[in-house]
């Protein structure tokens, strides 16, 4: 008898542990994602970037008056804990990469939600959280050393801000002739994309140009590989802004991005979590390091000086004779764009209020008082995103470069660039 009931208690504990453990389809959290991703952007208008999924998916809830941050919250932490009963026996790379993703993904969504309902994080705590990176930190003296470079560049007697800025006037596209000189770089970049990326067909773009916004431009990707782009014309737009925007917000930047992702990941594999790109998560990193760095993909180096100088100097009217000067300047603003960081955090973390954030950006970015008050906007509005340019890229730039994609090999540069755009990747991913 002892036997039998030792017998029969052995076998109803080998099937304990025998029992599979509950699984679940990274597909269907991915519907479950999509949609919550959507009545989030109920609350905050910048919170969805770009939506290209079923319509049937889109909320048909109403807004409600206060944000039920708390059910939202609760909503995300399931589907963290769903991610946590996939099963990845068998899992590639590649879907091993979409949900280690995915996670981050959720991550980032908690985190803005958390932010949206009044929870205070440092500067750094966001970006960490949010966009899976660690922003560098420059002290004054960095950019003092930088100012004095520039000061050597362009001297005289008057103040280096004030000469900064009568030296750049010289460059300022003509209101009536921003159309053509857009149009032409965005024409040039797109066949220089299209050597090296089979685009889809159909693909285009309609481009507009607008007011009032805390952004110089925007790509707001419509699905099926048609984006809106905007240009913001507040401010004087400079000679150069027309090759970077050109490249960032269409070719082979936030256009392509998408249209790749659309092609490779929702259309060819079914990953519908990418049919949806909320705007304050690590996809942002990629997606603007990416576009920074598909400048100098497209147009490397001194192709860039000769294209400007041949073509769009003569488009906009503009004289060519300090223009060796010009990108000598350009260089260096390059190096200083990270004061812009510097003054994000210090006034995020409420180190320093917005005159004072302001006048920061006067002194290292250099930024007209108009400028500067501007981007003070931008920082309310995206906080930490404005990590994303420069880290951005000197991430992308880094992962490139160090799998052989340099500038003396633009073919294998392209390859690993496309590969970049067309998969999950996050900050982390690239190291």
């Amino acid at each position: 008898m002892k036997k039998s009931l030792y017998f029969v208690f052995t076998l109803l504990l080998l099937n304990s542990c025998s029992k599979p453990k509950e699984t679940v389809s990274l597909n269907t959290i991915a519907e479950d994602y999509v949609k919550l991703i959507l009545e989030i952007g109920l609350y905050d208008s910048d919170f969805v970037d770009a939506y290209y999924g079923p319509d049937e998916w889109k909320p048909t809830i109403k807004k409600l008056d206060t944000l039920p941050a708390k059910t939202l919250i609760e909503s995300i932490s399931k589907l963290q804990s769903q991610c946590k009963q996939v099963n990845t026996e068998g899992f590639s790379n590649l879907e091993k990469a979409r949900l280690m993703m995915f996670e981050k993904q959720l991550l980032a969504a908690k985190t803005k939600l958390e932010i949206m309902s009044g929870k205070v994080y440092s500067f750094d705590e966001e970006a960490k959280l949010i966009y899976d990176a660690e922003p560098p930190h420059f002290t004054e003296a960095h950019f003092e050393t930088l100012l004095s470079k520039l000061n050597t560049i362009l001297p005289g007697e008057e103040s280096l801000y004030t000469r900064y800025n009568e030296f750049i006037s010289q460059f300022v596209i003509p209101k009536e002739k921003l159309d053509t000189v857009f149009t032409t770089a965005i024409a040039e970049a797109r066949t220089r994309t299209n050597k090296y990326i089979k685009l889809p067909k159909n693909e285009n773009f309609v481009l507009e140009y607008v007011n009032d916004k805390s952004w110089s431009g925007y790509n707001y990707y419509q699905g099926k590989s048609q984006s809106l782009i905007q240009i913001n014309t507040d401010m004087p737009i400079y000679i150069e802004r027309a090759v970077d925007l050109a490249c960032h917000e269409g070719y082979p930047g936030h256009h392509v991005f998408n249209a790749l992702l659309e092609q490779n990941l929702v259309e060819d594999k079914g990953w519908v979590e990418f049919s949806v790109y909320p705007l304050f998560s690590p996809q942002s990193l990629i997606a603007e390091g990416s576009a920074n760095y598909g400048i100098d993909v497209a147009f490397p180096g001194q192709e860039r000086i000769d294209f400007e100088k041949n073509v769009l100097f003569p488009l906009a009217g503009l004289d060519i004779n300090k223009a060796e000067t010009y990108y000598e300047v350009l260089a260096l603003m390059g190096k200083l764009n990270y004061a812009g960081n510097e003054a994000a955090r210090k006034y995020l973390n409420g180190e320093i209020t917005r005159e004072e954030c302001a006048k920061w950006l006067e002194k290292y970015s250099l930024n007209t008082p108009e400028r500067a008050l501007q981007r003070t906007r931008f920082f309310d509005q995206y906080r930490s995103y404005v990590i994303n340019y420069n880290l951005g890229k000197d991430l992308v730039a880094d992962y490139i470069d160090a799998q052989g994609g340099t500038v003396e090999h633009p073919e294998k540069r392209w390859e690993i660039f496309k590969e970049l755009l067309s998969n999950p990747h996050t900050a982390n991913s690239l190291k």
